[in-house]
């Protein structure tokens, strides 16, 4: 029940003839208004139809058979304790002439709803003290704050979790891989209770078992192998580690346990658990190591307590090359974003300056090319640890890949003034098989690591020689990339093939780069059963050594795109449909083709797209240009639609993906849906145009 707010009480006229007042008043009110008796039964004197309407009822007698017609009854039963508490506690503290409290309540339909509340107290000469009420239905925005912040919790216990489990798991696989451990995994829900356990299988070879179906993912296809005299004290430092929500107590006991073939044998397990905020465990990760042969030799116990803290510094090591990385990254990419901007910026200030403006969209373009490789090295080192980087092989001529090395790096030899030089004198076998994409990459990478640590007026050279392979087929091809630039001290030769290694930070060097260069280079070479070796000392230029076993061809096909400069004449006048969401995008796009002679219509979105072919059959379209992600209708779905049309001329339009999605598993899906060839972002002018050309073919 509310009590009066202030001891001095106020008089007000108020009967039942000014309800109809009262009425008029509230008529045009968004929320509902009433009056009750400030006694103990809490009686209501009045109430708008808006109340009556926002509690779903329509008239005041349904109204009265719901509520009982008393303030207790239009609060949801169990909000009614927690509302009157409210109402007394601000009366009394809160000094101010309204008091405020949120409650549910329960519509007729049994739905409900939240509402908020601002009461204020008086005395009637009528009807003695009274409270009259102002209530507004906030049930929509209550919603949204409440999901909002479930939201932000679990999101926060989920990131807490993750990076918990990866500094966990970092040092648990270097550990597990020199000690040859077992491991396991338990995972739970929010009651804390256990919802599944895996045994890996390097711990079920351990004691003698095969497989799953021979050693289950249950806890008790390991507890019921406990020795007797360890099976509870074991039990209880497990469960102990799980209960212990404070986070503090981690699992590490030794035991023995039931091999199937070598009878009891020694193990200590170590295990730690990621929590929620309400400490309630997620996820269970840990270890095994069997220690038989340490019980009974304490040399052995120092040996495994030495390469555990190695691992341990290798953990370390590699969490501190990441944040280090993190840093750097951080640096490298505002750098040329820095540069985009300012001269972009510049050149809009000065657009009457024609040679001042193309120096200003030079360094636009060197900048742009700069952050482009930056976040290429990131995605290429998440698709090589994440397995999805493929080998694609084919014939290959091997001088003309050396040649257009030297081509590209050209502008870089000579505006640094470095000598070059090329030696495929050696080769017999010029035609091989292999997947020239990524053999460009890899030798790309430390060519461009040799400009970077080159200093003016310094030499590279590139030689490479052929050794027999295995069989008549196949050769050992040997390349080396020799620099005199800066070399490296050996302390980081250690480290250079490791994800985010660099010697000097850009800051400090002035040389930009992510630390992933050298890492990617490694993993590219050995997917393709290459090995690559390193030489270098402080201030006398590094040796970067490759070999790689392969297959030789007869010949390889010499048909190649025609220069864009020729492609573009043969597009003038060609009818293009460009399906593309983005409104920046468009315009760059339609402005390169319009330039070029092309006639551009534009669609927004695949379904658009679709719907414009469909109408074209007067006046087709000579070719489609597909972006794959797209509002409505995605790319994909568009084109199935295109070829499954009953005219054949429709069905058949040349349709190129021009997609940012330009990984190789992207450029397979755009082709098993049907289009004819695939485009990467940012646009490559020469590239579309040699395909538009080739695809098209002369008028």
């Amino acid at each position: 029940m509310r009590k009066p707010q202030q001891k001095e009480r106020r008089s007000l006229v108020l009967s039942e003839q000014t309800f109809p007042i009262i009425e008029q008043i509230t008529a045009g009110m968004p929320g509902g208004f009433f009056i009750y008796h400030a006694n103990r039964d809490e009686q209501l004197i009045y109430a708008n139809q808006a109340l009556i309407q926002i509690y779903g009822c329509e008239s005041l007698e349904e109204f009265q058979e719901l509520t009982g017609y008393v303030f207790p009854g239009l609060i949801h039963p169990e909000d009614v304790a927690a509302a009157e508490q409210s109402i007394r506690q601000q009366i009394f503290t809160c000094g101010k002439d309204f008091d405020y409290v949120e409650y549910r309540i329960i519509r007729k339909d049994g739905f409900v709803r939240w509402l908020a509340d601002y009461g204020h107290f008086v005395h009637t000469d009528s009807f003695g003290d009274i409270f009259y009420v102002f209530v507004e239905d906030t049930t929509e925005q209550k919603r949204k704050a409440i999901n909002d912040a479930h939201i932000a919790q679990l999101a926060q216990e989920r990131l807490e979790a993750l990076e918990a489990l990866e500094h966990e798991s970092t040092a648990l696989k270097l550990v597990h891989e020199i000690l040859h451990s077992g491991m396991w995994t338990m995972e739970f829900d929010r009651q804390g209770q256990m919802t599944s356990v895996f045994w890996s299988q390097e711990f079920r070879t351990m004691i003698g078992y095969r497989d799953e179906q021979d050693f289950p993912n249950a806890l008790n296809s390991w507890s019921d192998l406990l020795h007797p005299d360890d099976h509870d004290r074991v039990l209880e430092q497990y469960y102990a580690a799980i209960n212990d929500y404070t986070g503090k107590r981690l699992y590490n006991v030794e035991y023995r346990l039931l091999t199937k073939d070598r009878g009891y044998r020694w193990f200590r397990a170590t295990g730690k658990l990621s929590r929620r905020e309400d400490g309630t465990p997620i996820t269970y990760v840990g270890m095994f190591v069997d220690i038989t042969r340490r019980k009974e030799t304490d040399a052995q116990l120092l040996e495994q307590r030495k390469l555990l803290e190695e691992a341990l510094i290798k953990a370390q090591r590699a969490s501190r090359a990441k944040t280090t990385f993190l840093n750097n990254m951080s640096h490298d990419i505002r750098t040329p974003m820095n540069a985009i901007i300012g001269f972009t910026k510049l050149a809009s200030a000065h657009l009457g300056n024609q040679q001042l403006v193309q120096n200003y969209l030079e360094k636009i373009t060197a900048s742009s090319s700069h952050l482009l490789s930056l976040i290429n090295d990131v995605l290429d080192m998440s698709r090589i640890e994440s397995g999805k980087v493929v080998i694609e092989e084919k014939p290959c001529n091997l001088p003309q890949i050396l040649l257009n090395l030297q081509s590209m790096i050209q502008a870089d030899l000579k505006s640094k003034e470095l000598h070059f030089h090329l030696d495929d004198s050696s080769l017999i076998h010029p035609y091989i098989i292999c997947d020239q994409l990524r053999l460009n990459q890899v030798l790309l990478n430390v060519l461009s690591n040799a400009l970077k640590f080159t200093p003016p007026g310094g030499s590279i050279s590139v030689s490479a020689t052929e050794h027999p392979g295995e069989g008549p087929d196949s050769a050992v091809y040997e390349f080396c990339i020799r620099d005199t630039g800066i070399g490296m001290v050996p302390e980081f030769i250690e480290h250079i093939f490791e994800p985010f290694e660099r010697e000097r930070t850009s800051t400090v060097s002035g040389i930009q780069g992510t630390g992933l260069g050298m890492s990617i280079t490694k993993n590219l070479t050995e997917l393709m059963k290459g090995r690559i070796t390193v030489e270098s000392k402080k201030d006398c230029g590094s040796t970067f050594t490759f070999t790689f076993p392969f297959r030789l061809s007869q010949n390889v096909d010499s048909q190649s795109l025609p220069e864009a400069s020729a492609a573009a004449k043969h597009l003038s006048g060609r009818r293009l449909l460009l399906a593309e969401d983005n409104e920046l995008n468009q315009e760059i796009a339609v402005t390169i083709l319009e330039d070029a002679g092309c006639i551009v219509d534009v669609a927004s979105n695949g379904a658009e797209a679709v719907e414009k072919v469909r109408l074209s059959r007067e006046n087709p379209y000579d070719l489609i240009l597909m972006d794959i992600q797209m509002p409505v209708m995605d790319g994909i779905e568009a084109t199935k639609t295109i070829r499954a049309m009953d005219d054949l001329s429709l069905a058949s339009l040349p349709i190129v993906a021009m997609t940012a999605n330009a990984f190789e598993e992207d450029r397979q899906l755009v082709l098993s849906a049907g289009m004819n060839a695939h485009l990467g972002k940012p646009i490559d002018i020469d590239k579309l145009f040699s395909t538009l050309a080739r695809i098209l073919g002369n008028p």
